[in-house]
């Protein structure tokens, strides 16, 4: 899928700096800081711009934020976008990477009666295998 068929099966306009951020989210391996698409982006967005498309996305399920700790936070495409179920991401101490592990799958906790969950984290800390056996 491409960055310009994601926003319109979001109803959302067309922008360059909307399918320049998408672009670079797809384009990675790994997931990226606020900082770290910025700098990969092409064409030069004022700050304005770049946080409005950023905001927008986050919104609408295009992108998700992923929470290591109260000073990273990376971003990668949403599972409605991937098509993948709820997994957990690894972030390496190392590095300073964020990848997804598709291969562990978060199951919702069943919560008490009253209780609704919106979202499920599950963020593991350690080495990467790439570090590891620098």
């Amino acid at each position: 899928m491409k960055p310009v068929d994601i926003l319109i099966s979001h109803n959302l306009k067309r922008t360059s700096c909307r399918e320049g951020i998408i672009e670079v989210i797809m384009s990675s391996k790994t997931a990226l800081s606020e900082n770290e698409i910025r700098d990969r982006l092409a064409g030069n967005y004022d700050r304005t711009t770049f946080y409005r498309s950023f905001k927008t996305l986050e919104e609408n399920k295009i992108i998700h934020k992923i929470v290591v700790d109260n000073q990273v936070i990376k971003y990668a495409l949403d599972n409605s976008i991937t098509h993948k179920k709820d997994h957990a991401h690894f972030y390496c101490h190392v590095c300073k990477t964020v990848k997804c592990l598709d291969s562990v799958e978060i199951e919702k906790p069943s919560l008490p009666l009253g209780f609704s969950s919106s979202e499920v984290e599950f963020v593991i800390k350690g080495t990467c295998n790439f570090c590891q056996n620098s």
